[in-house]
Parts: C-alpha cells; sequence; structure tokens
C-alpha cells in the first residue's frame, strides 16, 4: 500500500536521493525546499519515473513554520505516514567570525524545524488514531567536531538526543523517531567535492576505502521507515562506512610484536 511521505530537503542532495528512493517504492511524496524550481523539476521526474503523486511545498525552515507545512500537507494531500526531516544548512563559520544571526539560522534550520514538524505529526497522527514514523538526518559532525563547524555539529548533536526524547515521549502514542548519521556523502555538500583535501583526507581514514553515495543513506532511511524497524525507536544509524568506529590509518600502537605488554 502506497504511503504519504513528506521529506524537507527534497530539491538536492541527500534529500532528493531519499524522495526519490521512497518514489522508487511506490509511496507518494510531498517535498518541501526554499528552492523552488529545483524542487518542482526534481519532484516531477520521481513522479514520471515512477508513477507516484508528487507535490512540492516551497518554504524557509529557518521560521518557525516547520509545523505549519506539516498541516498543509497533511490537509491538502492526505494524512502523512512519514516524516523525512532532511533539510539542514552548513555554513563555514570560525568561531572568531560567529555571530548570532548565523548560529540561530543553522540551530533554527537543523534542531528547532526537525522538532517542530515532528510535535506536528504526532499532534495529527494522535487525532486520527493513525501511527507514524519519523526519521532524522543527523550527521557525524555531531561527535565529532572540526573547524568552521561548531553550530553545525552542536545542531546535529542536539537533534540526536531530540531524536531520542521525541522516542521515549512519543512512542506511546504509536510514533518512532529515529536518526540516521551520515558520513561523508558525495555530492551532499561542497566539502566532499573529489579535488578537495577535505574529501582525501575522509577517503583516506574511512575503514572502507570510499566516500558514501547518497543511494547509501537513502537504503537506511527506508529501513527504519519500513515495518522491518516496527520495534526500533530512538535509534541513531550511522551510515558511515566505518569512520565513526575508528581510523583504519592509524599505524599499529606497538611496533611488531606480539607479546602482552605491561604498564602504560
Amino acid at each position: 500500500m502506497s504511503r504519504h511521505v513528506l521529506v524537507t530537503g527534497a530539491a538536492g542532495g541527500l534529500g532528493q536521493a531519499i524522495a526519490r528512493a521512497f518514489g522508487a517504492a511506490g509511496d507518494h511524496v510531498t517535498g518541501v525546499d526554499a528552492r523552488e524550481q529545483p524542487l518542482r523539476e526534481a519532484l516531477a521526474e520521481i513522479s514520471t519515473e515512477y508513477a507516484v503523486r508528487t507535490q512540492p511545498l516551497v518554504a524557509d525552515l529557518s521560521t518557525p513554520a516547520a509545523g505549519e507545512l506539516v498541516d498543509t500537507a497533511w490537509d491538502t494531500f492526505g494524512p502523512i505516514d512519514v516524516l523525512v526531516n532532511a533539510a539542514g544548512i552548513w555554513p563555514a563559520t570560525p568561531l572568531l567570525e560567529m555571530t548570532s544571526q548565523i548560529w540561530d539560522r543553522v540551530l533554527a534550520v537543523n534542531t528547532r524545524a526537525p522538532v517542530l514538524a515532528t510535535v506536528a505529526l504526532a499532534r495529527r497522527a494522535v487525532l486520527a488514531e493513525r501511527p507514524a514514523v519519523v526519521v532524522n538526518l543527523a550527521s557525524g559532525a555531531a561527535v565529532r567536531a572540526r573547524p568552521g563547524a561548531a553550530h553545525y555539529s552542536t545542531s546535529k548533536a542536539a537533534l540526536e538526543m531530540a531524536t531520542r526524547s521525541c522516542a521515549v515521549e512519543l512512542g506511546s502514542v504509536g510514533v518512532r523517531v529515529n536518526a540516521v548519521s551520515p558520513g561523508f556523502v558525495a555530492g551532499s555538500s561542497q566539502e566532499v567535492n573529489p579535488i578537495t583535501e577535505h574529501y582525501a583526507a575522509a577517503v583516506s581514514t574511512n575503514p572502507l576505502g570510499r566516500i558514501g553515495q547518497p543511494p547509501d543513506v537513502a537504503s537506511a532511511v527506508l529501513f527504519l521507515a519500513s515495518d522491518q524497524a516496527s520495534w526500533i525507536t530512538g535509534a541513531v544509524l550511522r551510515v558511515d562506512g566505518g569512520s565513526s568506529a575508528g581510523n583504519s590509518q592509524l599505524p599499529v600502537h606497538w611496533d611488531g610484536t606480539t607479546e602482552v605488554q605491561h604498564g602504560g
């Protein structure tokens, strides 16, 4: 049976890949993005290719409109079964150049909007006596700080805790809330362009030896949104080629011996 899936950030990058994956599964997709033309083009392509209904909602998620978007999508296109909070922004801002405006906008889009959308969906699902599923897009930056990304890392760390908090409070009313935490993914931002040092460093230290692709992340989102994950909530699924597990390029800590070493 086809579901109604609401995907934020659906105009490009991971959001578009996720919207496409749901379309390929036969689900109807409402896409949200601030970029109207790319959004319409992406959704039209999905609709044509997979013979599913798609519809765009243009909005800036830095405003408190996220909850209203859920209500609009529900009232206009029917009850929402799955919400994917994929929208995110990641400006590179050294701390010495940080302003309250830059900080607040990143936290508003990356943390506040997913929470408000989740709450709005839960309220509608409870009134309609329907189950619902939420999948948030976290990031490896939630557990690994890097220069220029204090606001981004903070927003994603907060989103991981918000995911757990929502799961705890909403599980009893039939709403599951999980997160997928991607590592570096091709095409998701300038920082993983193959010509950059950032890209080369990410590849060289990844245990699986490659950068992720958007379908890698989309497949994980589809799993958490499926009945196969019906007893999973409050989880953060790392989809990063093992980069959060450790660094595969560090040398052996003790040179060439298999004997037990004492001390230190």
